[in-house]
């Protein structure tokens, strides 16, 4: 399936729309929520356009979901998060049309309740960079 021309995370994948980028290989990008739930809330998405995961090819789909696993198994540690939140939406509220999983850090408590997703932002450009660089630095360790 073609890109629409519009697609945001599209020109995120070949840059021409600025991210902050914290892991990339062959099947998937992922990069910081611009308006996270928590810091270090990142999305992962297919390099190539696929609305749904639906749509994602069987040889597609054990990298993809691989890519999302390696997120989810670092950002506990590195963000000294309790576990984690994985979600994705199929066309509805999803904000973007083009497949991509939440991972959020979690912790005991956070306020976070069923579906209802308030979202909390970085306390300035500091802290985003931050979270991105031990994001980035403790996936590029992991295989």
């Amino acid at each position: 399936m073609a890109a629409p021309s519009t697609c945001t995370f599209c020109e995120v994948v070949v840059g021409s729309v600025p991210a902050d980028i914290v892991a990339r290989d062959e099947s998937a990008v992922v990069f910081l929520d611009h308006r996270p739930i928590f810091p270090g809330h990142c999305l992962v998405v297919p390099v190539r356009h696929v609305p749904t995961l639906p749509d994602l090819t069987d040889a597609e789909l054990v990298p993809y979901m691989r890519c999302v696993r390696r997120v989810t198994s670092v950002m506990p540690h590195v963000l000294g998060a309790e576990g984690t939140f994985v979600a994705a939406n199929n066309i509805v509220s999803q904000s973007v049309p083009h497949l991509h999983f939440h991972v959020v850090p979690r912790r005991r408590k956070d306020g976070l309740r069923g579906f209802f997703w308030p979202r909390h932002g970085y306390e300035n450009e500091a802290q985003r960079t931050e979270v991105a660089s031990l994001l980035r630095s403790a996936l590029a360790a992991v295989p």
